[in-house]
């Protein structure tokens, strides 16, 4: 036995959004047995699994198309008002379960497009926040993961800056420096959900405490690969596990430390698990 001791960063797991949406279906599933979801209800493969043994049918915009008269969850992350218009058109009920951090910063787009402003989306291209965003602007907001992206001597003189609300606060603001360096007027919308943006400082502080660090993150968890880097910058004997199962007992010493933290999108009790399996070796 290595005697490791263990604990788990009581800041990770699920954000409130993401309770949200699976309180919502777990509900769903308790009374009637049945329920499609609109893509994966989390980026954690492990919850997934979880719930669709409940019932839980993840399907995408296809099968959405050919679906008549049954009820669909609409996951945090939201969805573009086109989704809305063919639930109409196909009979469907929807579950809105998507963020009211996201539904706002949706209703604020739409006023930006109405408006006629020149909008600007830092977001991660082909994220489903950031379709639902550019469904406000009939798809002609610019998205941009990086500055480099943008060809800054072209760019409009008045630009409407915002931002998907899982990015980095601090990269937001670099973007927001550089594009009023190169003379651009900027009508700057901090839309970064901070109960997520907070857990960068969070685990900076949880990771040097340790002597190792054990991430539990999905592996399409966008948000997870950004905290894990956070977690390895500060600890550099960082690991990533999907699973209890990945956890490597060679990785650790007799009686080391050992933290445990995860996404915004991790369960509290898939964390549980991976320090049960520590606590084994």
């Amino acid at each position: 036995m290595l005697k490791l001791d263990v604990h788990i960063d009581q800041y990770s797991g699920f954000c409130f959004g993401v309770v949200y949406a699976i309180e919502m279906a777990e509900e769903i599933l308790e009374e009637e047995g049945l329920l499609y979801c609109l893509g994966d209800i989390v980026h954690n493969d492990e919850e997934v699994k979880r719930l669709t043994k409940k019932g839980l049918i993840i399907i995408d915009h296809e099968a959405l198309q050919k679906l008549k008269g049954e009820k669909v969850l609409i996951r945090a992350h939201g969805e573009p008002p086109a989704t809305y218009e063919l639930a109409i058109k196909n009979n469907l009920t929807l579950v809105d379960a998507s963020c009211p951090v996201v539904l706002k910063l949706q209703n604020r787009i739409k006023n930006s497009y109405d408006k006629k402003e020149n909008i600007y989306i830092y977001g991660k291209h082909g994220h489903a926040e950031v379709i639902g965003l550019l469904g406000q602007t009939k798809n002609k907001a610019v998205v941009f993961q990086d500055i480099e992206e943008l060809d800054l001597p072209n760019l409009p003189k008045n630009i409407t800056l915002y931002s998907q609300t899982t990015k980095s606060t601090d990269k937001f603001y670099e973007i927001n420096k550089v594009l009023t360096d190169s003379g651009i007027t900027i009508n700057t919308n901090d839309t970064i959900c901070r109960q997520v943006s907070n857990r960068d400082k969070e685990l900076r502080v949880f990771a040097a405490q340790y002597d190792h660090i054990v991430f539990v993150s999905g592996t399409k968890s966008s948000n997870g690969k950004v905290l894990f880097n956070v977690c390895k910058e500060k600890n550099p004997q960082t690991y990533f596990v999907s699973c209890p199962e990945e956890v490597d007992p060679n990785w650790f010493e007799a009686g080391q430390s050992v933290g445990i933290c995860g996404a915004t999108s991790t369960p509290m009790w898939l964390m549980q698990k991976v320090e049960e399996t520590i606590k084994s070796f």
